[in-house]
């Protein structure tokens, strides 16, 4: 963890946020669920294609202990249908992921790196 330099016992807020909302899979759940909408977990699961359902749920988990989405159960007495949505900290979240998306696609075509492509899933035009 990044403090500040003046007082040991202050936390850089860039770091704070990172910590929030960054990593692989952090900023593309959000921007499914700002497309989306209310998703199934098998639904999102879906949507993440290629993310284990031990790391969609651990990631989930974060992402609702931190207040950036909300989990709510619904359904009759023997089936319950879990629900994720983006809480309004998830949503305010959006635009700083859409200039990174911008940013990145600005980089890339200034660069000759053909690695990175257009997210079909969060497409960042939509956000």
């Amino acid at each position: 963890m990044f403090m500040d330099g003046n007082d040991p016992g202050v936390r850089c807020p860039l770091t704070h946020g990172m910590e929030v909302f960054g990593g692989k899979w952090k900023p593309r759940i959000i921007c499914v669920l700002h497309v989306k909408g209310t998703l199934r977990y098998h639904e999102l699961h879906e949507e993440l294609c290629n993310i284990s359902s031990k790391v969609l749920s651990s990631t989930l988990k974060e992402l609702v202990s931190d207040g950036m989405v909300v989990r709510s159960e619904s359904g009759c007495e023997h089936v319950n249908a879990v629900q994720y949505e983006l809480s309004e900290n998830g949503r305010s979240v959006v635009p700083i992921l859409k200039s990174i998306c911008e940013w990145s696609e600005m980089f890339v075509r200034d660069s000759d790196d053909d690695s990175i492509g257009i997210c079909r899933r969060c497409d960042h035009r939509d956000v």
